[in-house]
């Protein structure tokens, strides 16, 4: 299958490293605004075609998907114009920054067919992979949710500590992992959901923290902080109590409320979050299937964001 990659960024490096692990897939374009930077990713990655611009290399090459690693204003639009050009489409998290967006790409793939799905990474982690199974298999129920995604990210930088030109968002971006697992996991949509926020950064123009509360119809509850502001340990950890013990999951690692290791290799064919995301991906398009976490089964989550903003604006 041969792949278009837009935004060799941070998480786009993330993507084509892991791209490199399966087998029948390549990259065979790289779309960047800075083109000597492309160049220099593409070079390292074995990629022939460069652009700066996506609908130039829609065009030029023969790729059956995109994979979209851009920036988050641009998700939706790019979305949707890979999909009107015959492309099947990966969009990294968040699908959009607004509901009526995240509406169209929906309103796109049910017009075209095609597959598309957006980087809800947390599904496919083998941490919540292997509590996901077991709550399906009827052995936990989550009775409450504890969440901390925390970072220190006072200026526009990225994943690696580089500057970018786009600025971040704490309810668009951060707590849409958070939202659609906290459904996803307690297998209940959200029913209620409230949220506040701290000071509007001066240059930033965004909360620099933030708190939500949810429920769920089945009556688990979460909390959800997160802050631009913490100088302490960097990322998300998810603290699952359940009926049947409790769990702490960090990204791909696993251990229980005693702080005692729980073994997840063997959970899936990868321990690395973004590469089984993309299996799942071109597994999908192969199948002629809807992927987990396609467009169609993240949305309610766009919703209930949408609906904190609307709450948060007052």
């Amino acid at each position: 299958m041969k792949v278009l990659l837009s935004g060799p960024g941070a998480f786009g490096i993330k993507h084509l490293d892991g791209i490199k692990n399966i087998d029948g897939v390549e990259v065979v374009s790289l779309v960047g605004r800075d083109l000597e930077k492309t160049r220099e990713v593409a070079r390292e990655y074995g990629i022939e075609h460069v652009a700066t611009d996506l609908g130039e290399a829609l065009e030029e090459t023969e790729a059956e998907a995109v994979i979209l690693c851009t920036p988050t204003q641009q998700h939706a639009a790019e979305s949707i114009q890979c999909m009107q050009a015959g492309k099947h489409v990966e969009v990294e998290i968040p699908l959009a920054d607004c509901w009526a967006d995240a509406e169209a790409v929906l309103k796109t793939q049910q017009e075209t067919g095609l597959v598309c799905m957006a980087g809800h990474t947390r599904r496919f982690n083998p941490s919540h992979q292997w509590l996901h199974k077991r709550i399906v298999a009827g052995e936990l129920n989550i009775q409450q949710m504890d969440v901390q995604t925390y970072f220190f990210r006072r200026k526009n930088i990225n994943a690696k500590g580089e500057p970018r030109s786009w600025t971040d968002h704490l309810l668009w971006h951060h707590a849409a992992h958070t939202v659609d697992l906290f459904a996803y996991q307690a297998g209940s949509p959200i029913v209620q959901a409230n949220a506040v926020q701290g000071p509007i950064h001066p240059e930033l123009g965004i909360a620099m923290d933030m708190s939500i509360q949810m429920k769920t119809g089945s009556g688990a509850i979460c909390t959800l902080s997160l802050s631009f502001n913490n100088d302490g340990p960097l990322g998300t950890f998810f603290r699952y109590i359940c009926d049947n013990g409790t769990y702490i999951a960090r990204y791909d690692d696993l251990v229980n409320g005693k702080e005692e290791p729980i073994d997840v290799s063997r959970v899936d064919l990868s321990m690395n979050g973004i590469e089984l995301q993309d299996r799942e991906f071109f597994a999908a398009i192969k199948e002629g299937r809807e992927p987990n976490s396609s467009v169609a089964s993240v949305l309610p989550c766009y919703k209930v964001l949408h609906d904190l903003e609307q709450q948060l604006a007052g």
